[in-house]
């Protein structure tokens, strides 16, 4: 990732003038974070969102969750649906199901996020013995996975359907889950990048993420080793905010590296 240099703090840009730098930085970067453009302009993240809204509403810009990508980017680009993700390193998901069910413990309350990986989570809940556990998700499919399971409570956020995803988002799927709890969070991802963090093209799908962690004592992500070193749209946390990442063991050894540094504990299966 570049290393954003801020402008000479002697220079003044008027506001015209450095919304239109920004533009310029956007486009040739690809993208750029809050965090980047305010160090980079030598001003405050609240001055730099404010100029962000207003590009986008020029259609100069295209805002995303954490900062802007150049216009014409948009949050689905490259969202692909689930029915054709779940055919991808299928054998690798697989491994990690296994891996991310050992760590579950009788009379938890866990929470399952959409996706290809977490759906074999639930295959492999299906298959093992609990005489209590709670799972929160908002996904039709994981739901569906652990219907009618005698010692098995499902709890299914509402919200706006997804038809790519199958997932439930939005402001009804977020009011639902602030009054809820978790002991652990099985979080699927798009991309994970160790320097920008967790990301998912989707928006609204990255704001129920952030709050899905931010009500679980543990974050664990799944992920096949080709979401390693991706960025997507919109960020969902940076990587120090997870415990744990359960992966294949192709992963490439710099980023492995790179994540453990920053306190995450790597599984490699």
């Amino acid at each position: 990732m570049r290393k954003a240099q801020s402008l000479p703090h002697s220079r003044r840009l008027l506001v015209e003038e450095r919304r239109r730098l920004i533009v310029s930085f956007v486009e040739e970067h690809g993208r750029a974070t809050v965090e980047e453009l305010a160090t980079h302009f030598g001003t405050s993240a609240v001055t730099i969102r404010g100029d962000l809204e207003a590009l986008a509403q020029a259609s100069a810009i295209t805002r995303s969750h954490g900062g802007a990508l150049p216009v014409g980017q948009s949050a689905t680009a490259s969202d692909t649906p689930l029915n054709i993700k779940e055919t991808r390193w299928h054998a690798q998901k697989l491994r990690i199901g296994q891996a991310a069910a050992k760590l579950i413990r009788d009379g938890e309350t866990i929470i399952l996020d959409s996706g290809s990986t977490t759906v074999e989570i639930a295959r492999q809940v299906r298959q093992m013995k609990f005489e209590s556990l709670t799972v929160i998700t908002n996904a039709l499919n994981i739901a569906l996975e652990l219907s009618g399971l005698p010692n098995i409570r499902v709890m299914m956020l509402g919200g706006l359907l997804r038809p790519v995803s199958y997932s439930l988002v939005g402001p009804d799927a977020e009011q639902a889950l602030a009054r809820l709890s978790a002991d652990r969070l099985f979080l699927g991802v798009d991309g994970l990048d160790p320097v920008v963090g967790v990301t998912t093209p989707d928006p609204l799908e990255a704001s129920l993420n952030a709050l899905m962690i931010r009500v679980s004592r543990e974050t664990v992500a799944v992920l096949d080793a080709s979401k390693l070193g991706q960025r997507s749209l919109s960020v969902i946390t940076p990587v120090d905010k997870l415990h744990q990442v359960i992966t294949d063991s192709s992963a490439p050894s710099g980023v492995v590296e790179k994540l453990r540094q920053a306190g995450v504990e790597v599984t490699l299966v």
